[in-house]
């Protein structure tokens, strides 16, 4: 199967692959606010749930040449994955109070 591109999802945010599917490695790479603000350390602060989130995470993201930031995660929560970004000076970048949310789906749903 063709590995898909690296989508841009909202300005400064790509994700791999769109949609997310139960059990996918996802890359996110982020070039916002953080990154042009020169941050020294950028952290995927993510989880799961609808409402309150679960499983809550803090994982280092490593620093590309362009200056954007990478992470890569396994999705292990059928609900919906949530995230923001964070620097090492506990500056944080989530979109206005929203964060980021995208629904995961079973697989299932994406079969004709």
């Amino acid at each position: 199967m063709p590995r898909k591109k690296t989508e841009e999802v909202v300005d400064g945010i790509f994700m791999e692959p769109v949609p997310i599917t139960l059990g996918d490695e996802v890359r996110i790479r982020y070039k916002g606010l953080l990154a042009q603000s020169g941050a020294n350390k950028v952290y995927l602060h993510m989880g799961y749930g609808a409402n309150e989130w679960r499983n809550i995470e803090d994982i280092p993201m490593r620093k590309l040449r362009d200056g954007s930031w990478s992470a890569t995660v396994q999705v292990s929560d059928p609900s919906s994955l949530n995230f923001c970004f964070r620097d090492d000076a506990e500056n944080w970048d989530n979109n206005y109070g929203r964060n980021w949310t995208y629904q995961v789906h079973d697989g299932d749903q994406l079969s004709h």
